[in-house]
């Protein structure tokens, strides 16, 4: 809390715009330099929070990471911008004018309702947590929509708002929580949350069980450039439906309670779902869209005859069928003159860079490959292709 005051001074500020894009190589020669008409102190939490803000430009834009201030955790937990804004985006298309965001972190998703023009609760029980988050709403001149407040969120009074959104903590001392329950506040208490606002949006891990999703719920996946980042379960929409949701765009596909499509035999060409179709459970949606099959019962890989694009799924035409055998695919893509090999792999055990090293030991020739490593009814496979 000292440091965050601290960098907020003119001294703190003038130091920061110093320290700006400093070279981790370097870092040490220019605190020993800065430390000479600065605080020890000072200089360090200038340097450190120079660091914090190049790795948060990546989720956050060069720009805005410029300015604002974070927390290794805060880094590391907070919504990416793009989705933070999407989300945002539906929340006001669903007519909401003000949402209480509980467990609001350094406020990565309180500055993206707030631009999107809502009036934003922003509740979080950490003090530095939530002054790191009052101090982003006033550096990006947001303050006048951004009320921040220190407090437990199983003791905030949602009762003046249009909306609710949790994104409770799902990291513990041993790494992820898995366990829905054992998010903080559970998932359980979420819910309850979420019954006494007129829309809800809480924000899960994307591996939740979709048995865990309640049947009052519509779940959406939402990946950002073929990332999957997180999944969302929202109130007051459409209870029972099921969404991927693709970014940039978006493009939204929705569940329509298809059949698992039939294992078929290879076709000329693979499609490869996005992250967040798997997720969501719509591979079918993509194998009907498409015309195709399953390579496999248990594999997310979908063939077909024809090439039909989608925005659900990246294709690649496939060349080669064979049974899984190193030597064969090394004399195959020495034949081809591949030099240049990408491994993708579902439903098996080899890993990539261990298989790249066995068939292309010292890569050469001016020809780039695809190769899959999965299984074809249930057979262990290799299909070689390229992206059609």
């Amino acid at each position: 809390m000292n440091d965050l005051n601290a960098l907020r001074t003119p001294e703190g500020t003038a130091l920061l715009d110093e320290v700006r894009g400093t070279d981790p190589a370097h870092e040490l020669a220019v605190a020993t330099r800065l430390r000479r008409e600065h605080p020890a102190e000072l200089v360090s939490a200038a340097l450190g929070q120079a660091r914090l803000r190049q790795r948060a430009a990546a989720k956050f834009g060069a720009e805005d990471a410029g300015r604002m201030f974070f927390t290794p955790n805060g880094v590391e937990q907070s919504t990416r911008a793009s989705v933070a804004a999407y989300r945002a985006r539906r929340m006001r298309e669903l007519g909401v004018t003000s949402v209480a965001d509980l467990c609001c972190g350094i406020g990565g998703d309180a500055i993206a309702l707030a631009r999107a023009g809502i009036r934003v609760l922003a509740v979080d029980r950490d003090p530095l947590t939530a002054a790191v988050a009052r101090a982003n709403a006033e550096e990006l001149g947001l303050a006048d929509l951004v009320e921040v407040r220190e407090a437990d969120v199983t003791e905030v009074d949602t009762a003046g708002y249009d909306a609710v959104f949790v994104d409770p903590a799902r990291r513990g001392g041993r790494g992820r929580i898995f366990d829905p329950e054992a998010y903080s506040p559970p998932l359980s208490w979420a819910v309850e949350a979420a019954g006494k606002a007129r829309h809800a949006a809480l924000k899960v891990a994307p591996g939740i069980p979709h048995e865990a999703v309640p049947d009052t719920a519509e779940a959406e996946w939402i990946s950002d450039g073929g990332d999957v980042k997180e999944a969302v379960l929202w109130f007051g929409t459409a209870p029972g439906l099921v969404r991927a949701t693709l970014l940039p765009g978006p493009r939204t596909l929705t569940g329509r309670g298809l059949a698992d499509p039939a294992v078929r035999p290879v076709g000329r060409f693979l499609y490869e779902p996005d992250g967040a179709v798997i997720r969501a459970h719509l591979v079918a949606e993509v194998a009907e869209e498409v015309g195709g099959g399953l390579l496999d019962a248990t594999i997310a890989y979908v063939t077909a005859d024809e090439l039909r694009p989608t925005p659900y799924a990246s294709a690649y035409e496939i060349t080669d069928h064979l049974p899984f055998n190193v030597k064969k695919l090394k004399a195959l893509l020495r034949e081809r003159q591949v030099g240049v090999l990408t491994v993708k792999k579902r439903g098996s055990a080899v890993e990539p860079e261990e298989l790249r090293r066995k068939v292309l030991p010292k890569p050469h020739g001016p020809g780039s490959a695809t190769v899959f490593l999965t299984r074809v009814a249930g057979a262990p496979a290799m299909l070689l292709g390229r992206p059609a």
